[in-house]
């Protein structure tokens, strides 16, 4: 049975049972921590301590999120908010310090093998055999999942020119393709899988507009016709406008805002005395802001856009 027949309580395989009745993701308390690594170089005279040498960063800080399943959720942050780290540790890929991941009820770290037949990732940084084709490349990745070499042809080749590669492309070797040809081909390996739970770590990086849509729409389809459970982090707000059920804002290891967009947008919107919405670009500015911006900066300062620029004018001052 393909992965996208699965009703409730069916089993994947013999040990793997998915009941689609609980929450598809929960994150619950979760941190990590990363030691600075020691500066190369240091001024002149400086000293330095064990502590300043012992520095951590904490990328993310006490995190807790549910995803329903069927879910389309956004993760939006700066770079270095701790997005990636996020969907990273939900891939297997990093171990939490504190708290705990779970899909569909498996354990991330004491599950680790059965989380990975549940999930499928996209990410910026794909890695392929550059020297064989698309086709090559995808179809090594079925038969990790156990996909005749029949059945994937047919899929890969609906997928790739879905997402607007040529048929004469297919064939050819990948590194003679540009990063956002590439990069389709690794969204194309995602969806080929179909995947309980797919997480998409800025996926339409590099693309043109048109494939972005194409991407969209893709993702769109896996969740109504495939019942795929979607995380996706993106720094493009129109994306995260159309796509998401939900979106969790960020900000330094912590989630900072949580909601659908239209709600975030009223939101900020009343917080700022507007008559017209807001777009998704000024809520995330207001919520990834050097310091949030409460009704009272509003009243000292006169207005949110005011406030706005005298907090990072003071926060521009303490960094020198």
């Amino acid at each position: 049975m393909a992965i996208h027949e699965l009703p409730i309580n069916t089993q994947l395989t013999e040990d793997i049972v998915i009941d689609t009745s609980k929450d598809a993701v929960v994150i619950d308390g979760v941190s990590k921590i990363f030691k600075k690594p020691r500066p190369l170089l240091r001024w002149p005279g400086k000293r330095t301590t064990g502590e300043e040498e012992k520095r951590e960063i904490r990328a993310i800080d006490n995190v807790t999120l549910t995803v329903k399943w069927r879910e389309i959720i956004g993760i939006l942050g700066a770079n270095g908010s701790g997005k990636s780290t996020l969907i990273r540790m939900l891939s297997t890929l990093l171990i939490p310090d504190t708290g705990t991941l779970q899909i569909f009820g498996y354990d991330v770290v004491k599950d680790e093998r059965m989380v990975q037949r549940l999930i499928n990732r996209v990410s910026v940084e794909a890695s392929f055999f550059k020297k064989l084709s698309p086709m090559e490349n995808l179809i090594y990745a079925a038969r990790l999942y156990n996909m005749s070499s029949k059945e994937a042809r047919t899929n890969i080749r609906t997928i790739l020119l879905r997402l607007g590669i040529k048929e004469d492309r297919i064939k050819a070797p990948l590194e003679n393709m540009s990063r956002g040809m590439q990069q389709k081909v690794a969204i194309a390996r995602a969806f080929l899988t179909a995947p309980i739970v797919l997480l998409l770590d800025e996926p339409t990086t590099g693309l043109d507009p048109r494939s972005k849509v194409d991407v969209q729409n893709f993702v769109n389809e896996l969740r109504d016709q495939h019942n795929a459970t979607i995380l996706i982090t993106t720094h493009d707000m129109d994306e995260a406008d159309a796509l998401c059920d939900r979106v969790a804002i960020i900000d330094q290891g912590r989630i900072v805002a949580l909601g659908t967009t239209d709600e975030l947008k009223q939101g900020v919107t009343q917080l700022m005395g507007r008559t017209t919405l807001v777009s998704m670009n000024e809520v995330f500015m207001h919520y990834t802001a050097s310091q949030i911006i409460t009704e009272e900066d509003i009243q000292r300062y006169g207005s949110w856009e005011k406030a706005f620029e005298a907090i990072e004018a003071q926060r521009e001052e303490e960094k020198e």
